[in-house]
């Protein structure tokens, strides 16, 4: 009789991210033999051109540093934060994420991810209960030698940055020239990119570094990963999968999964359809190609429940010539600038986590494009690295506009002057008293984060009185989607009535985030990923 498989492995993982790449090092680690499959010709998805961060609240660099923390503090900031949000954040996933999550920070330390935690950076909403500073970690910058020709195939080769530039360097280095402070961490940096080049290192930083990290993992258990091989169907028996079709040097091939199949491949930031039909926006990602949400869409052949559609990891967001869009974190937080609609009027705090000014950007009706406002302090000041470079062909677009008066900016961006002069008189008051009265900007301490301490009282509040001014065009960006497969705290794919599909596991982008509508801190993208990649490594290990 033939063979009706072409391959047979224990576990197939679908998607090369942190949530892939996670969960078949767990599942080598158990003993099992696995396959990783990617759909593009590069590896490391959009991990690999993103921060690198991971919350993971009470992880053990956190305890060896001497800050207190645990699962019970993080689930009652959680439950503070995300409230209720529906099956995808159930109290059950939220202890699993919450307990796991220093399981596997240690675990992946054991198998050589050198960690690094962000002891500054705070949690996004640190006022609430059970917020904290410091529960972000990260790999540290990776040489790249160590994976030899596998690293031409990398995706942070072609998009990541080639320095050893961490997590913790960003909000220093954005103001590399206007405080000590971030003077300091720049000549740092700058020794620290020098000293690993000029000893023949190859170092990969932030994103480029985790997803380097856990590949050279994989390879070291002489786990094969197949390179533009999607997953295009599932295989069903018995009302349990099976195994996968995979499409592979132009044919579709048949992998058996003795143990289960993981669907890790990531949002589907990129499909356009889907986009307008649960977005109502064409979409301004930061996500790679290939985010198109393939893995999503067998998975609801095989029966799975979808939650969240109408979500993502929201953000401003510049948006080039070249269609490319830039992420905004501390551009839109540093003094001297204000956010305005297309009347000339504030509608957020500037400085809030990038996701409450993404659902802001969303739910704010006027029709017309949105404007970042600042004066020249903003420009000589601080780095806006989206435009390092690019500012000729930026105005030549009509995306960045200068002019000496604030009047005549309105003039040529097309906002009402005299709505965009009160809306500045009125933000200059509360920059000299220091409180923003309007939308609380610079009131907690992740706020403050990217601010200028120089500037007092407040240091996220600063006139605008100064030309020439700029006006930068900012759209509501993302950087990938948070919608997806319904998924319980094992990662098993789950029916619209609850029960879990046999042999279907996802984790990553791929699923209904547990972090609901929310984003409790940095890395809230990729720890869960992590987690959740694990669990379902683990679980598959026991069926």
């Amino acid at each position: 009789m033939t063979d009706p498989w072409d391959s047979t492995v224990d576990v197939l993982v679908a998607g090369s991210g942190a949530a892939g790449l996670s969960a078949a090092i767990a599942a080598a680690d158990g003993g099992l033999d696995v396959l990783v499959v990617e759909s593009t010709s590069k590896w490391g998805g959009t991990t690999s051109v993103s921060g690198g961060g991971l919350w993971m609240p009470a992880n053990p660099l956190m305890l060896r540093d001497g800050v207190p923390d645990s699962a019970e503090e993080a689930l009652r900031y959680m439950d503070e934060v995300i409230a209720e949000a529906g099956p995808a954040s159930s109290p059950e996933r939220r202890k699993a994420f919450a307990r796991t999550a220093p399981e596997v920070v240690a675990f992946l330390g054991r198998h050589g991810v050198r960690w690094r935690r962000s002891p500054d950076y705070p949690d996004y909403y640190p006022d609430r209960p059970g917020g904290k500073v410091g529960r972000a970690i990260e790999a540290a910058p990776f040489d790249t030698r160590l994976l030899g020709d596998w690293y031409d195939k990398a995706r942070s080769k072609e998009s990541g940055i080639p320095l050893p530039l961490m997590t913790d360097d960003v909000w220093l280095l954005s103001r590399a020239w206007s405080t000590p402070s971030g003077f300091v961490r720049g000549a740092r940096f700058v020794f620290r990119s020098l000293g690993q080049l000029a000893g023949g290192k190859r170092p990969a930083g932030i994103g480029g570094a985790l997803a380097a990290s856990l590949m050279h993992i994989v390879r070291n258990q002489q786990t094969p990963v197949w390179l533009s091989a999607p997953i295009v169907d599932l295989v069903i028996e018995d009302g349990a999968v099976v195994g996968a079709v995979v499409e592979r040097d132009g044919r579709p091939r048949r992998v058996r999964a003795r143990r289960g199949v993981v669907l890790a491949a990531g949002g589907f930031a990129g499909n356009a359809e889907w986009r307008s039909k649960h977005h109502g926006i064409p979409g301004y990602s930061s996500a790679p190609e290939g985010d198109l949400g393939t893995a999503i869409e067998v998975g609801v052949r095989a029966g799975g429940a979808l939650a969240l559609m109408d979500d993502a990891w929201w953000g401003a967001s510049l948006v080039g010539p070249d269609g490319k869009a830039r992420f905004l974190v501390s551009e839109r937080s540093f003094p001297f600038s204000i956010m305005v609609d297309a009347n000339g009027e504030r509608f957020t705090n500037e400085s809030a986590s990038y996701i409450d000014v993404g659902h802001d950007m969303l739910a704010h009706h006027v029709p017309g494009p949105m404007w970042l406002i600042s004066d020249v302090r903003h420009t000589r000041r601080y780095l806006n690295t989206a435009l390092l470079g690019q500012a000729r062909k930026w105005s030549r677009a009509g995306l960045l506009v200068q002019a000496p008066t604030l009047e005549s900016l309105a003039a040529k961006i097309g906002v009402d002057a005299v709505r965009l002069g009160a809306a500045v008189k009125r933000f200059n008051g509360f920059a000299r008293t220091g409180v923003d009265e309007d939308f609380g900007r610079g009131r907690t301490v992740y706020d403050n984060y990217y601010g200028d301490p120089r500037v007092k009282p407040n240091p996220n509040l600063a006139p605008l009185e100064k030309g020439p001014f700029r006006a930068v065009r900012v759209y509501p960006g993302d950087l990938g989607t948070k919608g997806g497969l319904l998924t319980d705290e094992h990662a098993r794919v789950l029916r619209e009535d609850g029960t879990a599909i046999p042999g279907l596991y996802a984790a990553g982008n791929t699923t209904a985030s547990v972090m609901g509508r929310t984003y409790p801190g940095p890395g809230s993208t990729i720890g869960p990923a992590v987690v959740f990649g694990y669990r379902a490594a683990r679980h598959a290990a026991s069926r």
